[in-house]
Protein backbone atom coordinates (compact mmCIF):
# COMPACT_ATOMS: atom_id res chain seq x y z
CA UNK A 1 0.00 0.00 0.00
CA UNK A 2 1.33 3.54 -0.66
CA UNK A 3 2.06 5.83 1.82
CA UNK A 4 1.70 8.95 -0.20
CA UNK A 5 -2.22 8.69 -1.54
CA UNK A 6 -5.12 7.60 0.90
CA UNK A 7 -6.44 4.43 -0.71
CA UNK A 8 -10.40 4.00 -0.22
CA UNK A 9 -11.10 0.99 1.91
CA UNK A 10 -11.71 -2.21 0.15
CA UNK A 11 -15.02 -2.72 1.20
CA UNK A 12 -17.90 -0.80 2.69
CA UNK A 13 -17.68 0.36 5.70
CA UNK A 14 -20.49 2.46 7.71
CA UNK A 15 -19.74 5.22 9.57
CA UNK A 16 -21.70 7.54 12.30
CA UNK A 17 -21.71 11.13 13.49
CA UNK A 18 -21.04 12.72 16.93
CA UNK A 19 -23.63 15.18 18.09
CA UNK A 20 -21.81 18.50 18.51
CA UNK A 21 -19.67 18.68 21.36
CA UNK A 22 -16.86 21.13 23.45
CA UNK A 23 -13.65 20.87 21.70
CA UNK A 24 -11.08 19.97 23.46
CA UNK A 25 -8.32 21.83 21.73
CA UNK A 26 -10.10 25.16 21.03
CA UNK A 27 -12.18 26.97 23.44
CA UNK A 28 -15.79 27.85 22.58
CA UNK A 29 -15.61 25.64 19.67
CA UNK A 30 -17.85 22.71 19.22
CA UNK A 31 -16.82 19.64 17.65
CA UNK A 32 -18.44 16.73 15.40
CA UNK A 33 -16.45 13.66 15.21
CA UNK A 34 -16.94 10.72 12.46
CA UNK A 35 -16.28 7.14 13.76
CA UNK A 36 -16.46 3.41 12.38
CA UNK A 37 -19.58 1.64 13.23
CA UNK A 38 -18.19 0.15 16.32
CA UNK A 39 -19.53 -3.23 15.17
CA UNK A 40 -17.20 -3.42 12.74
CA UNK A 41 -14.24 -5.88 13.21
CA UNK A 42 -12.02 -3.99 10.30
CA UNK A 43 -8.58 -6.30 9.99
CA UNK A 44 -5.39 -4.34 9.76
CA UNK A 45 -5.82 -3.51 5.59
CA UNK A 46 -8.54 -1.58 6.42
CA UNK A 47 -7.21 0.28 9.66
CA UNK A 48 -4.21 0.75 7.67
CA UNK A 49 -6.39 2.66 4.87
CA UNK A 50 -8.13 4.83 7.39
CA UNK A 51 -5.22 5.71 8.75
CA UNK A 52 -3.90 7.07 5.16
CA UNK A 53 -7.28 9.05 5.40
CA UNK A 54 -6.60 10.54 8.51
CA UNK A 55 -8.44 8.21 10.72
CA UNK A 56 -6.98 7.37 14.32
CA UNK A 57 -7.40 4.60 16.84
CA UNK A 58 -8.43 5.26 20.74
CA UNK A 59 -9.57 2.22 22.43
CA UNK A 60 -11.56 0.02 19.75
CA UNK A 61 -12.86 2.88 17.95
CA UNK A 62 -11.51 4.81 15.16
CA UNK A 63 -12.08 8.74 14.41
CA UNK A 64 -11.52 11.95 12.39
CA UNK A 65 -12.96 15.08 12.71
CA UNK A 66 -15.85 16.16 11.15
CA UNK A 67 -16.65 19.72 11.91
CA UNK A 68 -19.06 21.41 9.78
CA UNK A 69 -17.26 24.93 10.01
CA UNK A 70 -13.68 24.07 10.99
CA UNK A 71 -10.77 22.72 9.49
CA UNK A 72 -8.34 23.33 12.23
CA UNK A 73 -7.61 19.81 12.88
CA UNK A 74 -4.91 18.75 10.42
CA UNK A 75 -3.04 15.09 10.09
CA UNK A 76 0.49 14.81 10.39
CA UNK A 77 2.96 12.28 10.02
CA UNK A 78 7.14 12.57 9.86
CA UNK A 79 8.77 10.69 7.02
CA UNK A 80 11.35 9.23 8.96
CA UNK A 81 14.15 8.90 6.06
CA UNK A 82 14.53 12.36 6.02
CA UNK A 83 14.57 13.67 9.85
CA UNK A 84 17.45 14.68 11.60
CA UNK A 85 17.41 15.30 14.90
CA UNK A 86 18.33 19.06 15.88
CA UNK A 87 20.88 19.60 18.18
CA UNK A 88 18.60 20.62 21.06
CA UNK A 89 17.48 17.15 20.36
CA UNK A 90 20.38 15.04 19.69
CA UNK A 91 21.29 16.50 23.50
CA UNK A 92 17.98 14.81 24.66
CA UNK A 93 18.80 11.15 23.30
CA UNK A 94 22.28 11.44 25.07
CA UNK A 95 20.25 12.67 28.23
CA UNK A 96 18.37 9.70 27.71
CA UNK A 97 20.78 6.81 27.14
CA UNK A 98 20.40 5.70 30.21
CA UNK A 99 17.10 4.28 29.60
CA UNK A 100 16.09 0.65 28.26
CA UNK A 101 13.06 -0.06 26.35
CA UNK A 102 10.76 -2.89 26.83
CA UNK A 103 8.09 -4.08 24.12
CA UNK A 104 4.83 -5.55 25.36
CA UNK A 105 1.27 -6.20 24.00
CA UNK A 106 -0.92 -3.79 24.82
CA UNK A 107 -2.69 -5.59 27.97
CA UNK A 108 -3.58 -3.94 31.03
CA UNK A 109 -1.00 -4.00 33.75
CA UNK A 110 -1.25 -1.89 37.07
CA UNK A 111 1.80 -0.59 37.42
CA UNK A 112 1.04 1.06 33.48
CA UNK A 113 -2.10 2.89 35.56
CA UNK A 114 -0.46 3.86 38.02
CA UNK A 115 1.53 5.69 36.78
CA UNK A 116 -0.95 6.89 34.21
CA UNK A 117 -3.31 8.15 36.90
CA UNK A 118 -0.39 9.89 38.35
CA UNK A 119 0.23 11.64 34.89
CA UNK A 120 -3.23 12.47 34.52
CA UNK A 121 -3.79 14.01 37.93
CA UNK A 122 -0.61 16.46 37.86
CA UNK A 123 -0.77 17.33 34.14
CA UNK A 124 -4.06 17.21 32.85
CA UNK A 125 -6.64 17.82 35.79
CA UNK A 126 -8.24 20.19 33.36
CA UNK A 127 -8.78 17.77 30.63
CA UNK A 128 -11.25 15.26 29.16
CA UNK A 129 -9.79 12.43 30.68
CA UNK A 130 -9.35 13.65 34.89
CA UNK A 131 -10.68 11.84 36.69
CA UNK A 132 -8.65 8.49 35.62
CA UNK A 133 -10.23 5.25 36.50
CA UNK A 134 -9.32 1.60 35.37
CA UNK A 135 -12.40 1.46 33.09
CA UNK A 136 -11.22 4.80 31.25
CA UNK A 137 -7.58 3.16 30.92
CA UNK A 138 -8.95 -0.08 29.46
CA UNK A 139 -11.24 1.71 27.34
CA UNK A 140 -8.29 4.27 25.62
CA UNK A 141 -4.88 2.19 25.95
CA UNK A 142 -5.87 -1.56 26.35
CA UNK A 143 -6.20 -3.40 22.92
CA UNK A 144 -5.82 -7.25 21.56
CA UNK A 145 -5.15 -6.97 18.52
CA UNK A 146 -1.48 -7.78 17.12
CA UNK A 147 -0.80 -4.61 16.09
CA UNK A 148 -1.09 -2.47 19.31
CA UNK A 149 1.97 -2.16 21.07
CA UNK A 150 3.16 -0.61 24.14
CA UNK A 151 6.91 0.65 24.71
CA UNK A 152 7.93 0.53 28.36
CA UNK A 153 11.14 3.50 29.36
CA UNK A 154 12.53 2.23 32.63
CA UNK A 155 15.92 3.23 34.27
CA UNK A 156 17.53 0.80 35.84
CA UNK A 157 13.68 -0.86 36.40
CA UNK A 158 11.62 2.06 37.16
CA UNK A 159 9.33 2.82 35.21
CA UNK A 160 9.60 6.59 33.99
CA UNK A 161 7.30 6.34 30.57
CA UNK A 162 4.35 4.12 28.76
CA UNK A 163 3.97 5.01 24.67
CA UNK A 164 1.07 3.28 23.10
CA UNK A 165 1.62 2.63 19.24
CA UNK A 166 0.14 0.52 16.54
CA UNK A 167 2.96 -1.31 14.41
CA UNK A 168 1.28 -0.24 10.40
CA UNK A 169 2.73 -2.08 7.00
CA UNK A 170 3.55 1.72 6.23
CA UNK A 171 4.10 3.11 9.56
CA UNK A 172 3.92 3.63 13.22
CA UNK A 173 0.73 5.11 14.87
CA UNK A 174 1.83 7.21 18.02
CA UNK A 175 -1.15 6.77 19.92
CA UNK A 176 -0.31 8.13 23.53
CA UNK A 177 2.28 8.51 26.08
CA UNK A 178 2.76 9.42 29.58
CA UNK A 179 5.31 9.69 31.81
CA UNK A 180 6.63 10.23 35.31
CA UNK A 181 5.53 13.54 35.98
CA UNK A 182 7.68 14.40 39.16
CA UNK A 183 10.25 17.35 38.68
CA UNK A 184 13.21 15.26 39.07
CA UNK A 185 12.30 13.88 35.31
CA UNK A 186 11.50 17.00 33.75
CA UNK A 187 15.11 17.91 31.91
CA UNK A 188 14.55 14.14 30.12
CA UNK A 189 11.18 15.73 28.05
CA UNK A 190 10.35 12.35 27.99
CA UNK A 191 7.26 12.98 25.32
CA UNK A 192 9.69 13.97 23.02
CA UNK A 193 12.16 12.18 23.64
CA UNK A 194 9.40 8.59 23.15
CA UNK A 195 9.15 10.38 19.59
CA UNK A 196 12.45 10.46 18.73
CA UNK A 197 12.80 6.97 19.64
CA UNK A 198 9.68 6.15 17.83
CA UNK A 199 11.03 7.57 14.24
CA UNK A 200 14.37 5.14 15.18
CA UNK A 201 12.13 2.20 15.39
CA UNK A 202 10.41 3.31 12.25
CA UNK A 203 13.73 3.18 10.97
CA UNK A 204 14.85 0.24 12.12
CA UNK A 205 11.83 -1.83 10.93
CA UNK A 206 12.05 -0.32 7.32
CA UNK A 207 8.60 1.54 7.91
CA UNK A 208 8.68 5.09 6.08
CA UNK A 209 6.23 6.89 8.51
CA UNK A 210 5.71 8.10 12.09
CA UNK A 211 2.03 9.29 12.31
CA UNK A 212 1.68 11.53 15.17
CA UNK A 213 -2.06 12.62 14.87
CA UNK A 214 -3.27 16.37 14.60
CA UNK A 215 -1.81 19.23 14.91
CA UNK A 216 -3.73 22.71 15.41
CA UNK A 217 -2.45 25.95 14.87
CA UNK A 218 -4.09 28.10 17.50
CA UNK A 219 -3.55 24.80 20.34
CA UNK A 220 -0.41 25.41 22.66
CA UNK A 221 -0.42 21.78 23.29
CA UNK A 222 -0.06 21.13 19.63
CA UNK A 223 3.40 22.90 19.31
CA UNK A 224 5.66 20.30 20.08
CA UNK A 225 4.94 18.45 16.81
CA UNK A 226 6.54 21.28 14.98
CA UNK A 227 9.56 20.51 15.98
CA UNK A 228 10.07 17.13 14.17
CA UNK A 229 10.52 18.41 10.79
CA UNK A 230 10.24 17.52 8.09
CA UNK A 231 6.35 17.01 8.64
CA UNK A 232 3.89 15.79 5.96
CA UNK A 233 0.29 16.89 6.34
CA UNK A 234 -3.00 15.43 4.36
CA UNK A 235 -4.67 18.28 2.61
CA UNK A 236 -8.11 15.69 2.46
CA UNK A 237 -6.66 13.48 -1.15
CA UNK A 238 -2.56 13.66 -0.26
CA UNK A 239 0.08 13.79 2.19
CA UNK A 240 2.40 17.20 1.26
CA UNK A 241 5.52 18.47 2.80
CA UNK A 242 5.33 21.55 4.96
CA UNK A 243 2.41 22.59 7.31
CA UNK A 244 0.11 24.86 5.17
Amino acid sequence: MSSNTPQQPVRDLRFFLTVPHSCSYLEDREATTLFLDPQETPGQSVYEALTLLGFRRSGRHLYRPHCEDCRACISVRVPVADFTPNRTQRKLINRNADLSLHERSAAFDNEHYLLYSRYIHERHADGDMFPPSREQYRTFLTSDHSYARLLEFRLHGRLLAVTAIDLLGHGISAIYTYFDPHPDFDRRSLGTYAILRLIEMARERGLTHLYLGYWIRNCRKMNYKQAFQPLEYLDGRHWRRAIP
